[in-house]
């Protein structure tokens, strides 16, 4: 189903979400911070750290999920389940990313949660439907 292209395509734009802010950050720094991109994160403001750390765990949420809609797209998953196990990957990583820069642990954790069910449940069902 196109479906699992889509969201992972939204997926690799996500990960560029938490970044908008880094870079409002850097920018009101000052242009000297870029010659030392990683020397500054000590420097930005708290907002800006966590969604320096936001962005870097999407990058690695986003390896796994993009392997698991491939899984599904090439398998043939066409099951309401693995549908709304990719729409709520995006909206869980789109949430993590905002309850993370916002400083809200436990919802954030809550979206990392769901983002990983979603991934692990578009690989089971793919080992399902190839072995069918």
């Amino acid at each position: 189903m196109i479906i699992f292209l889509y969201s992972i395509a939204a997926a690799a734009a996500l990960i560029y979400v938490p970044f908008l802010l880094v870079a409002y950050a850097r920018m009101r720094m000052g242009y000297e911070t870029f010659s030392t991109p990683r020397a500054m994160l000590d420097k930005l403001p708290a907002y800006a750290q966590r969604a320096t750390w936001a962005h870097q765990n999407t990058f690695e949420a986003f390896m796994i999920f993009a392997a698991a809609a491939l899984m599904a797209y090439v398998t043939g998953v066409n099951s309401p389940t693995g549908i709304g196990a990719a729409i709520a990957f995006v909206v869980a990583r789109l949430l993590y990313s905002i309850f993370y820069i916002l400083n809200l642990p436990p919802l954030r954790t809550l979206m990392f949660g769901i983002g990983t069910v979603s991934s692990v449940t578009l690989i089971f069902l793919s080992i399902i439907q190839a072995s069918s």
